[in-house]
């Protein structure tokens, strides 16, 4: 069964990149996720990436702290860029082509971001990585994953999360809290999910890009979901209903 998307964005935490650990790289991890990106690729999907910097620095962690709030997101999309050349050196390791385009020019390390360039390594089968956000500080990477699956023409934007899809309270918290199959955009954005940020799930809904929610955690997990396999959370404008108006939920597991 081949994937369901031809071209799709990853976005992924900076946590799911660390392990166990409570800081950093876990060299094992990023090549286990490296292996899941190249079975996706194999399916013959065009994948691009955006990474986020949790695991090394938060800018509105830093901004909480009393740091100009520019200055500490300047500061986490530089942290991505670490993200991604780790996670471009798994790739290319295991034989997959990889650029790293950053939003902030660091010609020494990578490629500066350009639209019809990144296209272009997209269309002859390499994995694209988007570093260092939007290049603006006050937008998250998740806003920078919308931005760039716009920007990309992505048939979907899937997030890789810890847990398995949206779920309506906290599961490690709450036993009785139930999963999300399918939900829309409004739904994400009226409820306050907090699947991603507003901004991010505005862009989402405007340019009719649907969302999935998986665990990257999972190995194997995100070939999967591409074909339709495993548990996760989708979300978009067609989101099934219950006859009521309500959007369906599915017990955990």
């Amino acid at each position: 069964m081949g994937s369901r998307y031809k071209r799709v964005l990853l976005k992924l935490s900076g946590e799911a990149l660390m392990g166990d650990g409570e800081y950093g790289l876990d060299p094992a991890v990023v090549k286990r996720v490296a292996g899941d990106i190249q079975e996706a690729v194999s399916l013959g999907t065009e994948v691009c990436i955006v990474i986020g910097a949790g695991n090394i620095f938060r800018g509105v962690m830093g901004a909480s702290e009393g740091m100009d709030r520019s200055t500490a997101d300047y500061m986490g999309m530089l942290a991505t860029v670490i993200n991604c050349l780790a996670l471009q050196n798994a790739l290319e390791q295991i034989g997959v082509d990889t650029r790293v385009q950053s939003a902030i020019p660091m010609s020494t390390v990578c490629e500066p971001y350009i639209r019809r360039r990144a296209i272009r390594h997209i269309e002859k089968g390499r994995v694209v990585i988007f570093a260092a956000g939007t290049g603006n500080p006050f937008f998250t990477t998740d806003t920078a994953a919308a931005l760039r699956a716009s920007e990309m023409g992505c048939n979907a934007l899937l997030k890789g999360t810890k847990v398995d899809g949206v779920y309506t309270a906290d599961p490690k918290k709450d036993p009785s809290a139930t999963r999300y199959e399918r939900l829309t955009h409004h739904d994400v954005l009226s409820r306050d999910l907090r699947v991603m940020d507003a901004a991010a799930i505005s862009l989402a809904r405007e340019n009719h890009i649907p969302v999935i929610v998986f665990s990257i955690a999972k190995p194997g997990n995100f070939s999967g979901v591409l074909q339709g396999k495993g548990a996760f959370t989708l979300v978009d404008d067609a989101a099934a209903t219950d006859g009521t108006g309500n959007t369906r939920e599915v017990q955990n597991g």
